[in-house]
């Protein structure tokens, strides 16, 4: 019997090709083409589709200016840092994949939330009773005594939760359409599988028909669904890209598995605001939230340091102080730019512009810059601070006690100002600093007792904003 012809299909975009190679012809990335068997289109999985074609209701065409628009109704999850970056809580209906890496907390966190809101009474979606308590936790990697033994060593007893291992996707339909729960989780969607493919669990086909039935039952019956997806070496979710396409949300958890401190950020949400992150620490009872991430992220000096200062970010709609730190050292031929934290091109243009309009030259200076607490910046923001934390560190000049900077930095040498700045020099208030170096379109325009106690030095370019802090010295 002849072995069946296999197929190359890229789990970015979805491509296929008759052989493997490099670059993926449909989208370009590289090495994204993983072989694997073309389904047929039998009468197998005609009747998948058929099975389930009744449940979404017929939408009639309506003018959008007839159509009502409501805010939606979200169910706290008990929860605060998840609900913040889920935009509220859990929403009716909702699709929500959550990936990172293993051992990072997932499985721990989804299991605290769905029994908080077990015991918060959820009602059936639609309304009526819920005979599966509201909650059903659908693990393909473990059995159900390992769950059990997890929920022990978080604390948690007498637990309602309904637990359910099972990997077959029609399987696990009938027990949501059996139990109609209000929230369900699938842990991991890369385990599940249907009889009517015949690639393996975990596959380009598996992964995106069984995140479409799922999310299908999702919005027809009410009932919230969260995904937990594995991710690449390279941190990203694996499987099909489209898989982000599908769901409403998606979460990324963060962090080092070697610290306590993890983190939750949404890159996408369809109800509520995107790169919104949550902070959470490990404890022996499981996650807790960190009401106050601002002290996480600045390191308890008892005196300023050269190479320290203080930068504002703001993550989705959350101020946060973080410490940039900076260490320039006597480099050799090559001297290294290495960033933690942030873009590593972003630093190379920043000393260029440094030297070109600020004349501080590292050309023959190693240059290392870390972003305390293992967070991520993005925003460009964080520059002028990034410079003044360099600049500190070369000339080994501690900033002032109290002190913070934020502001973008053009190739032209100017000062650019940052989104939301009120709200950014607000928070540092609120936390006690003294002194403020921002740019000029971010000063405040009159006097605010919010502001009182920091002195806010408004500046357009980046030699006035070097010359003030050698003035401060």
């Amino acid at each position: 019997m002849a072995s069946p012809k296999t197929t190359f299909i890229c789990n970015q975009c979805g491509a296929s090709s008759p052989r493997w190679l490099g670059k993926c012809p449909g989208c370009g990335a590289w090495n994204t083409l993983v072989e694997s068997v073309p389904e047929t289109a039998g009468a197998g999985k005609n009747r998948l589709g058929a099975g389930f074609a009744s449940l979404a209701p017929n939408s009639p065409v309506r003018p959008l200016a007839v159509i009502e628009a409501v805010d939606v109704a979200r169910t706290p999850t008990g929860q605060p840092e998840l609900d913040r970056v889920l935009g509220g809580g859990i929403v009716e209906g909702g699709v929500v994949l959550i990936g990172g890496d293993p051992g990072i907390g997932k499985s721990t966190l989804l299991l605290q939330a769905l029994d908080a809101l077990q015991r918060a009474d959820l009602p059936a979606p639609g309304g009526g009773e819920v005979p599966g308590g509201g909650t059903l936790y659908v693990t393909g990697e473990e059995s159900g005594a390992q769950v059990a033994l997890r929920a022990r060593r978080l604390g948690i007893t007498g637990s309602q939760v309904a637990v359910l291992a099972e990997i077959q996707l029609e399987r696990i339909l009938a027990t949501l359409a059996e139990q109609r729960p209000a929230v369900a989780v699938i842990d991991s969607i890369q385990t599940v599988y249907s009889d009517q493919l015949t690639s393996a669990p975990g596959s380009v086909a598996q992964v995106r028909e069984c995140a479409a039935h799922l999310t299908r039952w999702a919005k027809s019956s009410g009932c919230a669904i969260v995904l937990v997806g594995h991710v690449t070496k390279d941190g990203q979710l694996a499987g099909p890209r489209v898989l982000e396409h599908m769901v409403d949300t998606v979460l990324y958890f963060e962090g080092d598995t070697h610290s306590s401190y993890r983190l939750i950020r949404a890159i996408k949400n369809r109800f509520g605001a995107v790169n919104e992150i949550g902070v959470f620490a490990m404890t022996e009872k499981g996650l807790k939230g960190v009401s106050n991430p601002s002290a996480i992220f600045l390191s308890q000096h008892s005196q300023p340091v050269p190479g320290s200062c203080v930068l504002v970010t703001l993550e989705g709609t959350r101020p946060m102080l973080v410490e940039i730190q900076a260490l320039v050292d006597t480099g050799g031929v090559s001297p290294r730019r290495l960033s933690v934290g942030l873009e590593r091109d972003r630093l190379a243009m920043l000393l260029a512009v440094l030297h070109q309009h600020a004349g501080v030259a590292t050309g023959d200076q190693d240059v290392f810059v870390n972003a305390v607490g293992g967070v991520r910046i993005s925003e460009p923001a964080a520059d002028l601070a990034v410079m003044l934390t360099i600049t500190s560190s070369l000339r080994g000049k501690a900033l002032p006690k109290g002190f913070l900077a934020f502001g973008e930095v053009g190739l032209a040498g100017e000062v650019r100002p940052a989104p939301r700045g009120q709200e950014r020099l607000k928070e540092a208030a609120k936390l006690g600093f003294s002194v403020a170096v921002v740019p000029k379109a971010n000063a405040p325009k009159k006097a605010d007792k919010a502001f009182e106690g920091l002195t806010i030095h408004a500046v357009e370019r980046v030699d006035e904003a070097m010359a003030l802090v050698r003035g401060l010295d």
